[in-house]
């Protein structure tokens, strides 16, 4: 069994819109490392796209699962409860921004925790609109594709999407996009498209994933809750890969000290194991009517364990903290590389450990260099990385490392990723 061998089967047996960034198949992994099938180690920079913030195979997280599979797997929440998910949602609820009473429910995935937050949105005022932004990604649902501001690869031959959604610029300085400009654009919407009386919910990640790791300034954050308030619109806090310490804060929220309506979860939640939630003010979530929301796996038994033990890594080894440690070696180090090379790296970014650097030509914000970034990826493993890439043109290299990682595999990974960038600059 080897990583080609694999890949072969692979390619005749799963559906090539599932494909895969690297044909390395991996055998085990620990903390910010893993090996694959021919033995090969690599850095982890990309945590599984944000989930494994505890790191790989933690081992808090995998004695609370071996305890949870020995008593039962699955009963579902709605027919037998049981205490996990109740304890989860308690601890949700108190960590949640803001001093509201709140609730929880629990799902299987990130798209399902984002259409349920429309589902609720809808309930509780009675309207049908949904404002999303450019660049923007909720999710590969139909409904949550129509959200996502982004066609390629995401919309592209999907359609037709539902109706009633719409889109306004996200603020970005570095592509002159301007937070006056944005909420310029929102009032213009309420004059041309939709009233902002028939508007159920807005919907904003504080930082975006795929569109690029760019971090709403806090006074767009709060002027969108003004606004909110204004109109008696839901605001809905899209936290499912800034959550959980991934910025330096529980929830990337928390820095615009901004109050949201309804908050997804998900990704970091549970070290891994599949579940996600929807936290948000009491009123707004016990608007839907009893069985109105749901799912047959959501707040499995298995995924609340996990997540609990998550919670109790996060506190007892000081993530929230360590996450803004990660994110300064990082911006340290890539500025040093930047200075090097000011030609091809645009931008260095970070909010905690939610790191970017965007690759550009002629350090011109207006040419993204994908050709570089696609070069990028495809060596990364050669040089034993794991790396991603993100960005509305695809030309953000995103650094995703555990808020475990050590210094000393921060700095090795960040001299291999300094050798693969100036092989492919020259």
């Amino acid at each position: 069994m080897t990583n080609s061998s694999l890949q072969d089967r692979k390619v005749k047996v799963i559906a090539r819109g599932q494909g895969n960034v690297y044909p390395v198949y991996v055998d085990k992994a620990l903390n910010a490392e893993l090996w694959d099938v021919d033995g090969n180690r690599y850095i982890d920079f990309g945590t599984g796209i944000a989930v494994c913030n505890t790191g790989h195979s933690h081992p808090k997280v995998v004695a609370a699962v071996k305890e949870q599979l020995d008593k039962f797997s699955h009963s579902c929440v709605m027919i037998n409860p049981y205490e996990s998910a109740v304890e989860l949602a308690e601890k949700l609820t108190e960590l949640a921004p803001g001093d509201s009473d709140k609730k929880a429910i629990f799902v299987t995935t990130g798209a399902e925790a984002v259409e349920n937050c429309v589902k609720i949105a809808r309930a509780h005022t009675g309207r049908r609109g949904v404002i999303a932004f450019n660049g923007g990604f909720h999710g590969r649902t139909n409904l949550t594709m129509a959200m996502t501001g982004k066609i390629s690869p995401y919309k592209h031959l999907f359609g037709p999407f539902p109706a009633d959604i719409y889109h306004a610029p996200f603020p970005m300085a570095f592509h002159n996009v301007s937070v006056r400009e944005s909420l310029k654009a929102l009032d213009n919407l309420f004059k041309v498209d939709i009233a902002p009386s028939d508007v159920a919910a807005i919907i904003v990640e504080p930082v975006q994933g795929e569109g690029g790791f760019y971090a709403a300034p806090a006074i767009f954050l709060q002027a969108l809750r003004d606004l909110c308030n204004q109109h008696g619109i839901v605001l809905i806090a899209d936290e499912i890969q800034t959550g959980f310490g991934r910025t330096g804060k529980m929830f990337s929220f928390e820095h615009a000290g901004v109050e949201p309506d309804l908050i997804t979860m998900a990704k970091g939640i549970a070290g891994g194991f599949p579940i996600a939630a929807v936290v948000g003010k009491s009123e707004i979530m016990d608007a839907p009517l009893p069985g109105g929301l749901g799912g047959t796996y959501g707040g499995s038994p298995v995924g609340c364990v996990a997540a609990l033990a998550v919670l109790d890594i996060i506190t007892e080894e000081n993530l929230v903290q360590r996450s803004g440690q990660i994110g300064q070696i990082f911006n340290e180090q890539l500025t040093l590389l930047q200075s090097s090379h000011p030609d091809l790296i645009g931008e260095v970014r970070n909010q905690g450990a939610m790191i970017a650097i965007e690759l550009v030509s002629n350090g011109d914000s207006e040419q993204p260099n994908v050709k570089l970034t696609q070069a990028i990826i495809a060596k990364a493993a050669a040089h034993g990385l794991i790396l991603l890439a993100c960005g509305f043109y695809g030309n953000v290299i995103r650094f995703l490392p555990a808020l475990t990682i050590s210094d000393e595999l921060i700095y090795e990974g960040l001299n291999k990723f300094n050798k693969l960038f100036s092989e492919l600059a020259d």
